[in-house]
């Protein structure tokens, strides 16, 4: 496929709007009960002309910061391209966020206007009476939040913001802008805000277009957000760079993910980690693999039900791995082997280091660093903290902060987050064995394995605690899930707690929050069972016995 270059994502739009207009570029499905909503690439150019206008005229330019609360609606991509135009900065924040952590990262960014569905505007006026502060509220009237006459005072409506007139200019600049400041999730601290500049976002994007074997007639799908990095680099930025068709939905609901991709004739999907395991926990249904579906681009497929999720669904399995701040690995399809997430990808260089910042040799585990192939140091800011930036690139090498393992034929295997490993009894637990137990019971929808500080007070051990959501139409037996885990698993791998939950607190991205467990595993023990070993030893007697 052939991959024109571009300096921000403004440009990409308007070439496609001059010479194809009615390209269809997005759809974002409605579920059962809303309406689809398409735009062509004549489209975006012309909503985000009216919606530069608007927002230039009310002071926006320049140097300028918007903070963006919305899930995945065709508003989301229109205003990126209106800021594109205007040279502003985007600030995408999930929409649930709220508190502290909401006021943090409006007032890191020096967000000067706040653009909101009207289902984050309860949230936003939360951090405003508490003292938070924005010049202007633009709030976009869905079917999920409160009607506009209820909307406070300060609340002005989106349907008020775009003007007609003359269309304005694509910036001549060289890419260097920022384009917006993506947050992490901030599971250690406050987040931090990563610079994505324009240039990043479309070199990601045709990296992505072409490392991940994309076709002209793929059509792409993602349930996860816009306001996280995979949505945005590996499946946004190479549609629109590529002039492929992209559906997402606007939140990721994995009940009806085949549904979907069957209704649009979708050929490939994104998936992380956590949401992997969750499809495949669901009840196998014999049309399983009866869908349009060609690969599946995963990060953090486990190896332990790798082979079997591509034969129950009959999909080919492309693994990468990469962060929002950079780099990137692709383990393309039938390319390496099964577990690993690839070789860094042609454009960087690598290495793995020990905790001194030694060159370990290869099968030796140590954290991955990377930078241009061409020795240009690894640039890395984050938002008001030179400190964070500092570290992440020092030596002018991105340090990944993931521990990895490279085999003979330079292949790397993922092993754990920096200090985020389970240790037991001495043996590092792969979590991804316990989890796939689990979902094949047939008595969950949802698992997590995660560890808590080891009960026997051992440094440096934990406890393996599997969090669990039960089928709704059966009664849970949690003794016979710890049954089903000692026939599957080795004895250092059951787990010491099951911890029965309604769902699986996740991020934006899908990725399980594993704070959220922690706390509730305190607050409310009568959710949480241990083995009854004696029963359980007595229940396999009897079934020896018959």
């Amino acid at each position: 496929m052939t991959v024109i270059s571009h300096p921000n994502i403004a440009s990409v739009i308007e070439l496609f709007a001059r010479t194809d207009p009615k390209r269809e570029a997005l759809l974002f499905e409605g579920g059962p009960a809303l309406a689809d909503v398409c735009r062509s690439y004549g489209d975006l150019w012309r909503n985000a002309q009216r919606l530069a206008r608007g927002l230039s005229r009310r002071g926006v330019g320049p140097g300028s910061v918007i903070a963006l609360l919305m899930a995945n609606h065709a508003e989301f991509v229109e205003l990126m391209i209106a800021t594109a135009l205007l040279g502003a900065v985007l600030v995408p924040i999930d929409p649930r966020t709220r508190g502290e952590k909401l006021a943090f990262m409006i007032s890191n960014s020096k967000a000067t206007g706040i653009i909101a569905a009207d289902y984050a505007l309860h949230n936003i006026e939360e951090v405003m009476d508490a003292g938070a502060s924005v010049d202007w509220i633009v709030a976009l009237a869905t079917d999920e939040g409160p009607s506009p006459e209820k909307w406070g005072p300060r609340i002005e409506d989106y349907a008020h913001l775009t003007i007609e007139g003359e269309d304005l200019p694509v910036p001549l600049d060289n890419g260097h802008e920022v384009m917006q400041i993506i947050h992490t999730s901030g599971t250690t601290g406050d987040p931090k805000g990563i610079v994505l500049t324009h240039r990043r976002f479309c070199e990601t994007g045709a990296a992505a277009m072409q490392g991940f074997g994309y076709r002209p007639d793929d059509r792409l799908y993602s349930g996860l957000s816009l306001t996280h990095a995979n949505a945005l680099l590996v499946t946004l930025a190479p549609a629109l760079l590529g002039g492929m068709r992209v559906v997402f939905s606007r939140r990721f609901t994995r009940s009806r993910l085949w549904e979907i991709t069957r209704r649009h004739q979708c050929t490939t999907f994104t998936l992380l980690g956590g949401m992997t395991t969750a499809l495949y926990a669901a009840p196998a249904h014999p049309d399983d693999a009866d869908n349009p579906v060609r690969f599946v681009v995963s990060a953090g497929m486990p190896a332990a039900i790798w082979e079997q999720f591509e034969q129950r669904f009959g999909v080919k399995v492309l693994e990468f791995y990469g962060s929002a701040e950079g780099g990137l690995a692709l383990n393309p399809i039938g390319g390496g082997p099964v577990g690993s997430i690839g070789r860094v990808a042609p454009y960087l260089a690598h290495r793995i280091v020990d905790d001194a910042g030694r060159d370990v040799p290869r099968g030796t585990p140590g954290e991955l660093l990377v930078q241009p192939a061409d020795g240009t140091p690894f640039q890395v800011e984050y938002v008001g903290n030179p400190e964070a930036s500092a570290k992440k690139g020092a030596g002018g090498w991105l340090h990944m902060g993931d521990v990895v393992r490279e085999d003979a034929d330079g292949w790397l295997f993922f092993e754990y987050r920096k200090g985020g490993g389970i240790r037991r009894n001495g043996d590092f637990i792969a979590t991804a064995y316990v989890e796939k137990a689990i979902a094949e019971s047939g008595l969950v929808s949802d698992v997590y394995v995660y560890g808590v500080p080891a009960s026997s007070s051992a440094p440096g051990e934990k406890d393996l605690v599997a969090a669990v959501v039960p089928l709704v139409d059966k009664e849970f037996d949690a003794q016979a899930l710890f049954r089903r885990c000692r026939e599957a698993l080795e004895a250092n791998f059951v787990p010491s707690f099951i911890q029965v939950v309604g769902e699986i607190p996740k991020t934006a991205s899908e990725k399980p929050q594993e704070r959220f467990l922690v706390e509730a595993l305190a607050a409310a023990p009568q959710y949480v069972y241990t083995e009854d070993k004696a029963a359980n030893a007595r229940a396999d007697a009897r079934r020896t016995v018959v």
